[in-house]
C-alpha cells in the first residue's frame, strides 16, 4: 500500500533524493562508463568496456530508483533520462532477451558461465526489478517488455535444470517474484521457487567454486590484455578514476576465513538447503536478499512451511549477530557475518546494502506475521544502519559503516562498486509502502511517518499521520472514514519508548474534544474500559536494543469522520549496554534517544579524546540546535573531568569532512 509522505524528516530526505541524489548518480554512471557499456553492446559506438562484470546492475538500480521517484516527483528532466536509458537497453538487449554487457562485449559466444562468481543472474534480476518498478509507477509497458523478455530467457534456459544452476548472488529470485505479482505468470513463480529450493544441494560445491574461480580469473586476464591493447591504440582515452575505497580494519585471519566460507558454501548460502538455514552466515547482503525472497515466496505461494526457518534465522541475527545500529556484517573481505557475538565496532563492515536488504526482509515478515518486532527493526535500521549511507547533500556516500572510526573512512561521491547509492535511492523513494497495511476490518500502522493514504475496510478510510519523529515523540493519526464504521486500528508501540501516552479526540460541534466514552484499547485483544490518558508500559530499558519488546496495540472502535488518535512516545535518553559475551565492551555504553543511535564525532569534541574520555552519564540532556547539520536534537553532556561532550545522531556523522567517531563511550 503506497502512501504519500507529506512533511518532516523523511520528506526532507526524499526531496534531496529526488532533486539531487538521483541526478548525481546518473552523472557518475555516465562518467564511469557504466552507461557507455550499453552503447558499446548495442553497436552504437566502439569503445572500452569499463567496470566490474556486474556493472550493468548499477544502471538498472538507477532506473528502478528513478521510476519510484518519478511517481512522487515527476519532472521532465527525469523522464527524459529514463526514456533514453530504456531505449538504449532495448537496443542492447539481444533478440532472445539476453542482456549482459560483460559477455556480449568480451565473450559473445558465452552465456551463464561462472554463475556463483560473475553475477549474471544478479544483473538480470535488477533489470527485471527496474521493469516492474517502471510499470508500477508509470503504467507503461516498454520497460516491462524488456524485463519479460529477459525473464522468459531465464525460464527457458534454467527451469528444470539441476542444482548447479543457481545464482551466487541472490536477487533474481526477488525479481521473478515481483514480476509474478504484476503479470500472474506462473512460470516466474516456479523459476523463483526452483532457484530457492535448489540452494545448498550440490555436494560438489567446493570443486565447482574452485573451477569457476579459475575460469573467472582467466577471463579477467584476457580482458586486461584487451584493455592494454586498446589503451595502446588510443592513448588519448582516459579511464574514469574511481576514488579509493574506504579503509576497513580487518582481523588478521580475515582472508583465510573468507576462503573457508566460500569453499564450504556458507559465503553464498549454498552450504545446506534453505529450510535448514537457521543461522545467518556468509555475505550479509546475499543472506538478507535470500531471506527476503523466501518470505516473498511464502506469501505468494501460501507455503507457510518456510516461516519457522525464517523466524529462527531472524531471531539468531537480532540476538547474536547484529550491531546496536541494526547493521549486519561484522567481517571485511567477506562483507558478512562473523561468529555469535563477534561484533567489534571498529571491524564492523555493516554495508549499507546489507541494512537495506534487511529492511526488505523485515517488511515481508511483517506482512506475513503481523508481528510488531519486524516493523520495529525496520524503523531502527531506516534511521540508523541505512540512513548513514547517504550524506545530507545526496552526493556523498558510505559503503561500509563502522561504529568506531579512528580515521580513513570518509563519504565519497562514488565507489568502484557503487551498489549502495542507487539502492538507498530506490528504498527512500518507496518508503511510503512501509507505513500502512490493511485487511477486511483491520488497519495496521507500522511506521510513524507524516503521510496520507486511503485504505479499504469495506468503505474508504482516509488516514493522515502528522509525526514529529525522530526529534519529538508526538504523533497525530487522523481517521476519516466515509461513514461511521467499526474496525480495528493496530498501532505499534516501539521497543525504544518506555511509555506511550494515548488520547482519543472526536469532533463535536466543530471542536476537537477528548473522548471519555467507553472504548476498546488493548494489546491486540479487546479490553473494555474508560480512559482519559492511558499510559501503557513497555518493558523496562533493555540492556541493548531489542525489537522483540515492541507490539501492536489494538483500538477497536466505531470510527467517525474526523476522529484523531494522539500518541506521545517517551523520548528519554537511554544508555544501552552490549551483551556480556561481546568482547571489549565492558564499561562502555551506547546512547540512544527515540529511534536514533547517537555517536561522538571529533568535529564536535575537539578538546576531548572521544575514545578514552569517561562520560558523566547523569549530565546528559537533549537540546535542539537549529544550526547544526540542518537542525537536529543533539545530546549534551560532560566527561568525568567536566569537559563538554556533544553527541549527534549516528546517521549524520561524516558530513563535515574527515573525522573520527565512536558509538560506544566509556561510562
Amino acid at each position: 500500500m503506497i502512501s504519500k509522505i507529506t512533511s518532516g524528516f523523511w520528506h526532507d530526505h526524499l526531496e534531496v533524493n529526488a532533486r539531487g541524489a538521483i541526478f548525481h548518480q546518473w552523472e557518475q554512471l555516465e562518467a564511469s562508463g557504466c552507461i557507455e557499456n550499453f552503447r558499446i553492446a548495442a553497436g552504437d559506438v566502439d569503445g572500452l568496456r569499463e567496470g566490474w562484470f556486474f556493472a550493468d546492475s548499477d544502471a538498472y538500480k538507477w532506473l528502478d530508483a528513478a521510476s519510484r521517484i518519478y511517481a512522487s516527483f515527476p519532472t521532465p528532466q527525469l523522464a527524459t533520462v529514463m526514456d533514453a536509458l530504456i531505449a538504449l537497453l532495448a537496443r542492447a538487449q539481444m533478440p532472445d532477451g539476453y542482456l549482459f554487457t560483460y559477455n556480449q562485449i568480451h565473450f559473445p559466444d558465452t552465456r551463464w558461465t561462472n554463475l556463483q562468481i560473475e553475477h549474471e543472474l544478479y544483473c538480470h534480476g535488477h533489470l527485471i526489478e527496474a521493469g516492474v518498478s517502471h510499470f508500477e509507477n508509470t503504467a507503461r509497458t516498454d520497460m516491462l517488455d524488456i524485463a519479460r523478455r529477459a525473464a522468459d530467457r531465464i525460464v527457458e534456459d534454467f527451469l528444470g535444470k539441476g542444482t548447479d544452476h543457481t545464482p551466487g548472488h541472490e536477487e533474481i529470485e526477488i525479481a521473478l517474484l515481483r514480476l509474478h505479482q504484476v503479470t500472474n505468470h506462473k512460470l516466474y513463480l516456479e523459476m523463483a521457487r526452483q532457484f530457492i529450493e535448489q540452494r545448498g544441494r550440490n555436494p560438489l560445491f567446493a570443486l565447482s567454486i574452485i573451477r569457476q574461480n579459475s575460469s573467472a580469473d582467466q577471463r579477467s586476464k584476457f580482458i586486461q590484455q584487451k584493455k592494454q591493447e586498446y589503451l595502446s591504440a588510443y592513448p588519448e582515452f582516459k579511464p574514469f578514476q574511481v576514488p579509493p575505497g574506504n579503509a576497513a580494519k580487518k582481523p588478521t585471519n580475515a582472508k583465510l576465513r573468507w576462503y573457508a566460507s566460500a569453499l564450504s558454501g556458507k559465503y553464498f548460502q549454498q552450504h545446506t538447503p534453505v529450510r535448514k538455514q537457521t543461522v545467518p552466515v556468509g555475505h550479509s547482503v546475499r543472506f538478507a536478499y535470500l531471506e527476503t525472497a523466501i518470505a516473498m515466496l511464502a506469501r505468494e505461494s501460501g507455503d507457510r512451511t518456510f516461516i519457522p526457518t525464517l523466524e529462527r534465522a531472524w531471531e539468531h541475527m537480532v540476538t547474536r549477530r547484529m550491531y546496536i545500529t541494526g547493521g549486519i556484517g561484522s567481517l571485511p573481505d567477506m562483507e558478512g557475518f562473523g561468529n555469535d557475538y563477534e561484533l567489534d565496532p571498529e571491524y564492523a563492515y555493516t554495508e549499507t546494502c546489507a541494512a537495506l536488504a534487511s529492511i526488505f526482509w523485515n517488511w515481508e515478515m511483517a506482512q506475513i506475521t503481523h508481528q510488531a518486532k519486524y516493523s520495529d527493526l525496520l524503523e531502527w535500521q531506516l534511521y540508523n544502519a541505512a540512513a548513514v549511507g547517504m550524506g545530507l547533500d545526496g552526493a556523498s556516500y558510505f559503503y561500509n559503516n563502522p561504529l568506531t572510526c579512528r580515521g580513513g573512512v570518509t563519504r565519497k561521491p562514488w565507489y568502484a562498486v557503487p551498489c549502495c547509492p542507487s539502492n538507498i535511492s530506490r528504498t527512500w523513494a518507496d518508503l511510503g509502502k512501509y507505513i500502512y497495511s490493511s485487511s477486511k476490518d483491520e488497519i495496521h500502522i507500522h511506521q510513524y511517518i507524516s503521510s496520507e493514504t486511503t485504505v479499504d475496510v469495506g468503505i474508504p478510510v482516509k488516514i493522515k499521520i502528522e509525526s514529529e519523529l525522530p526529534w519529538s515523540g508526538k504523533v497525530l493519526i487522523h481517521i476519516d472514514p466515509s461513514e461511521k464504521r467499526r474496525f480495528k486500528l493496530y498501532v505499534r508501540e516501539p521497543s525504544w519508548s518506555p511509555t506511550v501516552m494515548v488520547n482519543m479526540y472526536e469532533p463535536v460541534e466543530e471542536q476537537m474534544v477528548r473522548n471519555n466514552k467507553e472504548q476498546h484499547f488493548a494489546h491486540c485483544v479487546d479490553m473494555t474500559g474508560l480512559y482519559d490518558s492511558v499510559q501503557l508500559r513497555l518493558q523496562p530499558n533493555a540492556p541493548s536494543y531489542d525489537p522483540r519488546a515492541s507490539w501492536f496495540s489494538c483500538v477497536d472502535w466505531t470510527w467517525s469522520p474526523g476522529d484523531v488518535l494522539e500518541l506521545n512516545f517517551d523520548m528519554s535518553i537511554q544508555l544501552r549496554h552490549a551483551h556480556p559475551k561481546v568482547k571489549g565492551h565492558q564499561g562502555k555504553v551506547a546512547v540512544t534517544r527515540g529511534p536514533l543511535v547517537y555517536c561522538l564525532e571529533s568535529t564536535d569534541n575537539s578538546d576531548v579524546n572521544i575514545f578514552s574520555a569517561a562520560m558523566e552519564t547523569a549530565s546528559l540532556e537533549s537540546v535542539f540546535d537549529a544550526n547544526l547539520l540542518g537542525g537536529i536534537v543533539k545530546l549534551v553532556g560532560q566527561t568525568k573531568t567536566g569537559k563538554p561532550l556533544i553527541f549527534i545522531p549516528y546517521h549524520l556523522w561524516g558530513n563535515r569532512g574527515e573525522s573520527t567517531m565512536t558509538v560506544w563511550v566509556n561510562e
